[in-house]
């Protein structure tokens, strides 16, 4: 399985970019984004940046890593996606 991390850019020189999420930091290929400046937050793939996120985005990805964290060590990881809680997931609009 290959997750993505929401990286935010910390240097870019338009080819790659020094990019981090938590403590971490590791530099990835921005190639596939057309200017992507540093602050921006990216979605990273195998140190490739596939797209960009908004702060939004971001921090409900990062929730649901930390959600299958908090699973992966035995934790209740119900309030990591309680928005989930009576409604049905809706699918990205490019998989409509």
């Amino acid at each position: 399985m290959c997750l993505g991390l929401p990286m935010m850019i910390v240097e870019t020189d338009d080819i790659t970019a020094l990019c981090e999420y938590r403590n971490e930091q590791r530099r990835v290929s921005v190639m596939l984004l057309y200017c992507a400046p540093v602050g921006a937050r990216v979605l990273v793939h195998i140190d490739t940046a596939v797209r960009l996120l908004d702060e939004d985005e971001a921090r409900l990805i990062s929730e649901a890593l930390d959600g299958l964290d908090a699973s992966r060590n035995g934790q209740d990881c119900g309030p990591f996606f309680a928005d989930l809680v009576g409604r049905e997931p809706q699918l990205p609009e490019h998989l409509r």
